[in-house]
């Protein structure tokens, strides 16, 4: 019995490792060699040798040997792609809706951007009789919404700048921003933040918190919200908020196989 153990422990080590060298293949764009490789692991040359060797039989690395290194194979694209297939951002941020709910007592959502608006794909609804009107399947405008400005924030560059061109900014409040220059400035804002805020904009007496998921690429797919009304969300409370709201998309973004982008110095 000691034996089987101890042959199943080593088997979960070496797994361990293989998959930690296809983490440091991936992470590099030229390929790394068996040197480079056994120092970025804190493996032996020979152990690393082995793994590759292994992971090589079953294409999930290859030797390129004019550059005299070892890249990502074929069969590590496979897995990869059939992940990406199965990416489902309401089923990936879900746990993290409830999760929010519980922790605020305040209606979590999911958005999307659709068309230059946000919609709702997904909420779990606070427990409270008075509680957010924006239902699943609800459009909000971008400029008014919190959810709206975190997508808008770190959404692509082009698209992002052909919906600006397009953008109107209507006033629904008095505390709707109407101005271009104001709203850039909230879209940075959010970006410096890490949460973008709606203060009443959309609709008075309803306050709202949104975060971006990003893909792989650094690029916000949906945005987490949470929403309630000013009664229940002051604006000091905001703050505290925001920071729940972001590291819930920070896990969510981790879910979906996505990386926040670095923030410029």
């Amino acid at each position: 019995m000691n034996q089987e153990k101890s042959k199943s422990a080593g088997q979960v080590r070496s797994l361990t490792r293989a998959l930690t060298l296809m983490r440091h293949l991936a992470a590099s764009g030229d390929g790394m060699s068996l040197t480079e490789l056994s120092e970025s692991a804190g493996l032996p040359p020979s152990t690393t040798h082995r793994l590759l060797t292994t992971l090589e039989s079953e294409r999930f690395v290859r030797p390129d040997p004019q550059g005299g290194v070892w890249r990502i194979g074929v069969a590590a694209f496979f897995v990869g792609t059939a992940f990406a297939r199965s990416r489902d951002k309401l089923s990936l941020a879900r746990p993290y809706l409830r999760r929010l709910m519980e922790l605020t007592g305040e209606t979590a959502n999911l958005f999307v951007e659709s068309d230059g608006e946000a919609i709702c794909i997904g909420q779990i609804e606070s427990r409270h009789a008075m509680r957010a009107i924006t239902g699943v399947g609800g459009r909000v405008l971008l400029h008014s919404s919190g959810s709206g400005k975190a997508l808008m924030a770190h959404m692509d560059a082009v698209r992002r700048q052909r919906i600006m061109a397009t953008l109107t900014l209507p006033r629904e409040t008095q505390r709707t921003i109407t101005d271009r220059d104001q709203f850039e400035a909230a879209l940075q804002e959010a970006r410096n933040l890490g949460y973008a805020v709606d203060d009443e904009e959309h609709a008075l007496g309803l306050r709202c918190v949104a975060a971006p998921v990003f893909d792989e690429f650094g690029r916000a797919v949906a945005a987490i919200s949470v929403s309630g009304p000013s009664a229940r969300i002051p604006v000091e409370r905001l703050p505290t908020l925001g920071r729940m709201v972001a590291q819930a998309a920070l896990e969510a973004t981790r879910d979906y196989g996505g990386e926040a982008p670095v923030a410029a110095e």
